[in-house]
């Protein structure tokens, strides 16, 4: 008899993602939901397995009456739908798609991105109940996606690096949201210079009080851990609602066989003595300002998401310009 890996052990808890483009990862690795992100598409992209995809997209673009920056930009987002179509014949549940990190200032902008691409993924026959449209926790991102859930569009909440941006997402009665654990880790290592293990690592134990305050106060919004390091930061989260894993640590923990015991409990959270904090835009962003870390990452993800965005439209606008 095989023995029990501690993947396995793990989907006990929680619900694995995979955080990946890769659909071969996302076959053997059998998660239940996968996401992407513009850094993880643009990688993917100028691998030779998914040049078909950028190159059916570009062919059935071909005669379009738009141009320039407008005509990259409806590539590309036919480009994320395309990826995601792909994962959703992999995985029995849901892909995430990213908005434009360029918009995450802008709310009117945001929704009517995110109301697009839901509305190209129904085009396609993909029921807007499989896909999470993800936007930046910035304030008008949040805004956003209250309107979009209010619309039944549902929506993942990312770059999350601190409590206010948690508690406003669920206030908004957000889907779900990806606080993102290593990032903090690499914060607090790059500013102390010391290695953090286990539970007293700041990205756990920031997923651990964001999961303990909506278990505590009854919201729905799920909490999806995401960017992990190592597997200890991952098992020590093990009961979180969601972890979304690359498939270099997903292929760790099938490797691994020893037990893994669940972390976080609705049970436990719900007898925690917390404080519930009323949450408007000034608390919102006193309270992130105040949090150094939660600014910095929040600010210095946006721009390498939107670095990554330009980066991918040089490659359309080059595969343009090759099949013109």
């Amino acid at each position: 008899m095989s023995q029990i890996t501690s993947l396995d052990s793990l989907k006990q808890f929680t619900t694995v993602v995979a955080d990946t483009g890769d659909f071969e990862s996302i076959r053997k690795y059998t998660p239940q939901d996968a996401t992407t992100n513009p850094t993880l598409i643009f990688k993917a992209v100028q691998q030779p397995e998914y040049q078909r995809l950028l190159d059916k997209v570009v062919a059935d673009n071909k005669g379009s009456a738009l141009s320039g920056g407008n005509l990259c930009r409806k590539v590309i987002d036919d480009l994320l739908i395309a990826f995601g179509k792909e994962i959703l014949e992999i995985v029995p549940g849901r892909v995430s798609t990213e908005v434009d990190a360029r918009l995450s200032f802008d709310v009117e902008a945001t929704v009517q991105k995110a109301r697009y691409l839901i509305s190209l993924y129904e085009k396609q026959g993909t029921p807007r109940e499989r896909v999470l449209i993800k936007i930046a926790s910035t304030w008008e991102g949040i805004r956003a996606a209250e309107v979009c859930q209010k619309e039944g569009i549902n929506c993942n909440l990312t770059l999350l690096f601190s409590m206010p941006q948690a508690i406003a997402c669920a206030e908004a009665g957000v889907r779900l949201i990806s606080p993102f654990v290593g990032r903090i880790y690499d914060y607090y290592k790059a500013t102390t210079g010391k290695e953090f293990r286990g539970a007293e690592d700041p990205g756990v134990r920031s997923v651990n009080a964001i999961y303990n305050y909506y278990k505590k106060f009854g919201y729905a919004t799920q909490v999806m851990g995401a960017s992990f390091r190592n597997t200890g930061q991952i098992l020590e989260l093990a009961g979180c609602d969601l972890l979304t894993i690359s498939p270099d640590l997903l292929e760790e923990l099938q490797n691994a066989t020893a037990p893994v015991a669940r972390r976080l409990d609705p049970a436990t959270a719900a007898a925690s003595d917390i404080t519930k904090i009323d949450i408007d835009e000034k608390t919102f962003r006193w309270m992130l300002n105040e949090d150094a870390m939660g600014t910095d990452k929040l600010s210095d993800g946006i721009r390498k998401f939107a670095a990554d965005i330009v980066k991918l439209e040089s490659i359309v606008a080059k595969s343009l310009q090759t099949q013109s």
